[in-house]
């Protein structure tokens, strides 16, 4: 009996070990994956123009996922070695803290069971960070500053200005370094105490998006139960006014329409929308109305046009193109800029390493280089230079 037992408990630690081992993997395998194609056709020209440019992404999620950034993965859209390849000079890695079972892009609860409560379990990140979302936000920054100090000939951290221009001058001296700033995706990581805003800004977090699936204790989201006229709660206010303080960017994707009114309305630095469409060119609720969009860029803002088709209705080069031309239609060509979501439970058509399909799909449009320089990161490097505090 007592074999028998032993063998029952070897199986059951094999078993616990090949959950703790693949299954995280294979989650992202099946919510972040890239359609098989043929390259993606890039012309001399193209390929040589890509190389030229300053280019930056306004949100990725790729540290819900706990791979090495340094090492290129067989599986998600971004890593260091894909980024470099794709000529990026700036990203933003944005931290998932928490996400609804069942979510979908009309009506979540914040009540609903945490798709990453199991994810973080599963994927065996330090006990703390279980059940806190705070803990959740610093864990993924502790993560990013790993890679940093593993490989720094490939990334640098963004926290300052100074931080920026030095990253700016070492790709200038050819170097395919990679400037990474920090974001969180939805203000509930701060877990209703503003004394936690301070703890991320000095983990080196410089972009807090208000509201992300679902209401939080800073407001109504575009997808949750409070519905599109609730706005910003109290403590909603008092963390738009730290964050203003503190130069740190807001970010109004998946904010309801009152929150980013009542924003709009009271700020006077500019905010961006990190990742959306247009609207009135792909017509989702998913996506925020035209006249917020025009609004965020009357402020000086940028609006982020996303990678895949929930939000562009074809996630292929050619259709992101066709949303991008739309937004600069919207906007303007100095507030439109690049928020894939690349890793952010999203199915794409090409990975991070791919983007000169981009700059291809967008000069077959007709658009000319100025403006492809500006909508692929020059608007994303300007902004950040009047928004980030000097050093």
């Amino acid at each position: 009996m007592w074999l028998v037992w032993r063998i029952v408990l070897f199986l059951a630690v094999i078993g616990a070990a090949g959950v703790f081992s693949f299954g995280p993997g294979m989650v992202e395998r099946r919510v972040n994956p890239v359609a098989a194609h043929d390259p993606w056709p890039v012309t001399p020209a193209a390929a040589a123009m890509h190389a030229r440019l300053v280019i930056g992404d306004l949100h990725a999620d790729s540290l819900l996922w706990d791979r090495d950034l340094t090492r290129r993965a067989s599986r998600g859209h971004v890593d260091l070695p894909r980024l470099v390849e794709g000529n990026v000079a700036l990203q933003v890695f944005t931290t998932v803290t928490k996400s609804p079972s069942g979510l979908n892009i009309e009506r979540n609860a914040a009540t609903a069971p945490d798709d990453i409560t199991r994810l973080y379990i599963g994927q065996l990140r330090p006990f703390r960070s279980w059940l806190d979302l705070t803990e959740r936000a610093l864990e993924q920054a502790r993560q990013l500053a790993l890679a940093e100090e593993k490989a720094p000939e490939m990334l640098k951290i963004v926290r300052s200005r100074a931080d920026l221009d030095a990253v700016l001058a070492r790709r200038e001296a050819g170097e395919p370094v990679v400037g990474g700033l920090l974001g969180a995706e939805g203000g509930h990581a701060l877990g209703g105490d503003l004394a936690n805003l301070d703890r991320l800004y000095d983990a080196g977090f410089r972009l807090i998006g208000l509201t992300h699936f679902f209401d939080n204790e800073l407001g109504a989201s575009l997808h949750g139960e409070a519905g599109a006229g609730s706005g910003l709660t109290e403590f909603g206010r008092m963390v738009v006014a730290r964050m203003v303080e503190k130069r740190m960017i807001i970010d109004l994707a998946h904010a309801s329409p009152e929150v980013a009114r009542e924003v709009l309305d009271t700020v006077r630095v500019p905010v961006v929308i990190s990742h959306t469409g247009v609207r009135s060119q792909c017509e989702t609720v998913r996506n925020v109305p035209d006249d917020t969009l025009r609004r965020v860029a009357d402020g000086g803002g940028l609006v982020g046009i996303g990678f895949w088709a929930e939000v562009t209705c074809d996630a292929t080069p050619a259709g992101i193109a066709a949303a991008i031309d739309a937004a600069i239609g919207v906007v303007g060509e100095n507030h439109v800029a690049l928020g894939s979501d690349f890793d952010g439970a999203v199915p794409t058509t090409f990975d991070a390493s791919e983007l000169a399909a981009l700059t291809q799909a967008l000069i077959d449009r007709g658009i000319e280089e100025p403006v492809i320089a500006k909508v692929m990161g020059g608007n994303m490097v300007r902004f950040l230079q009047a928004a980030l505090p000097p050093g």
